[in-house]
């Protein structure tokens, strides 16, 4: 076993050789059920106490695209790409939490005397703090567009996380609950040619500190 990083395994070269795709094939299509795995993939990532609190609306017909568009300061990739994700972080509510934890006990992962072991804690981390609430949110929904992003270029597929929408008119037009965020939209689809390679990163030794 080595602790040296290589780029010939596939995960890394993946993650090494994204960048955010400003082209598409506007005649490309996904699938409903590709569209349905890279959501699982994207929930697969993690979230505070299992919380999962996240939803993902998947625009993807011509439609629903011209809905998007105009609200989401007529980006290209809104029709362009095959589908536009719009990832929503939910705010924090414990109270969801054994719900959400059943899978794990009946599974025989974690015993059912822990559940509110994680519940009670998780309950004065957030419930009083509003602010904490929603960081988790954006934090969530992130974390799953980013396992998106990168399953997305391993399937050979763009993709473009995008903040450029009016936040209030995509809560009202998609009909997000009280309770969500609209943190990004991720356009994903087949690219055509001009994109551009990953940009030059800074160099690590300009953002990392050993201690």
């Amino acid at each position: 076993m080595t602790n040296e990083i290589t780029t010939t395994n596939a995960v890394i070269e993946s993650m090494l050789s994204r960048s955010a795709a400003k082209y598409y094939d506007a005649s490309a299509t996904l699938s409903d059920d590709v569209i349905r795995d890279l959501v699982q993939i994207g929930t697969s990532a993690p979230t505070s106490f299992h919380l999962q609190n996240w939803r993902f609306i998947a625009v993807r017909t011509p439609e629903a695209k011209a809905r998007l568009k105009p609200i989401a300061w007529n980006q290209p990739a809104i029709t362009d790409a095959a589908v536009t994700f719009i990832v929503c972080g939910q705010l924090v509510d414990t109270s969801v939490i054994p719900e959400r934890l059943a899978p794990l006990v009946k599974a025989g992962v974690m015993p059912a005397s822990m559940v509110p072991e994680w519940e009670i804690p998780a309950r004065n981390l957030y419930m009083a703090y509003p602010q904490r609430r929603r960081d988790e949110a954006v934090r969530s929904a992130t974390f799953g567009a980013a396992a998106m992003i990168y399953a997305a270029r391993s399937l050979g597929l763009g993709s473009t996380p995008m903040i450029g929408f009016d936040a209030d008119a995509v809560h009202r037009e998609f009909g997000l609950a009280d309770d969500e965020v609209p943190v990004m939209l991720l356009s994903v689809g087949p690219e055509r040619a001009g994109n551009w390679a990953q940009k030059p990163r800074r160099p690590v030794a300009d953002v990392l500190d050993l201690v």
